[in-house]
């Protein structure tokens, strides 16, 4: 799960930051100055700042984060409600790597973050595969055993997602999250109808499953394929 660190000294925008940034799925850490943010970083994927801020502005912060070392790579988007092109040119010359005006919506701010996060992220593998299981990313083709599975487009993304996170639960809120978006307005059954229909594609039976785990209590993960899995 991606970390997220936020610093926004509006108590009532810092919550609002924080609860649709972890409705997305993701760790946040929220703070209301700069002061100790360094160290709260060095285990950080991105970070949302806001150029007002108390003491140090968030403008001054992030001249300092660029001259540090470890943390001069660290993606950021920089919030503020000043709105003239030559103040948000400022700001990214500053070393922000994006730039959003207030009053934003929910779903641009995941959006972009999530954009930052995957524009520093390693280049993920475009073809899956576990055991028998093989499923390429760019082709959006899935096959078992070397026989292609029909799929629709949100099975085939359910499938992918958690093919690439094998060996990792996921509820059913932060798969709703990670695989349909954070406006999607459906409930928890709809994931519950997606893996039933997968495990009809894979063959997979939910007492003995080889690929699609139900884990009591908790949600649904990916087995990582073994020698002599039932399928």
């Amino acid at each position: 799960m991606s970390h997220v660190v936020v610093i926004e000294d509006e108590g009532t925008v810092r919550d609002v930051l924080r609860f649709h940034l972890e409705r997305a799925g993701l760790r946040v850490t929220a703070l209301d100055a700069t002061h100790g943010a360094l160290d709260v970083l060095a285990g950080a994927d991105a970070l949302v700042l806001d150029w007002m801020l108390p003491g140090e502005s968030g403008l001054s912060f992030l001249r300092r984060l660029r001259d540090d070392t470890e943390l001069r790579r660290l993606p950021v988007l920089m919030l503020t409600a000043r709105a003239a092109e030559a103040e948000r040119v400022e700001g990214l010359e500053s070393g922000a790597d994006d730039y959003l005006t207030k009053p934003f919506s929910a779903a641009e701010l995941v959006a972009r973050v999530r954009a930052l996060l995957r524009r520093a992220a390693p280049d993920a593998p475009q073809v899956l595969s576990n055991g028998p299981l093989v499923v390429d990313v760019a082709a959006a083709e899935a096959r078992m055993s070397g026989r292609r599975l029909n799929l629709t487009r949100r099975e085939f993304d359910l499938l992918a997602f958690l093919l690439q996170h094998a060996g990792r639960v996921y509820s059913r809120t932060e798969l709703l999250d990670r695989v349909w978006g954070a406006d999607f307005l459906g409930g928890e059954r709809t994931v519950d109808q997606h893996v039933t229909q997968l495990r009809a594609h894979l063959a997979d039976d939910p007492g003995r499953p080889g690929f699609l785990e139900t884990v009591r209590g908790k949600g649904y993960r990916m087995r990582p394929w073994t020698a002599g899995a039932e399928g």
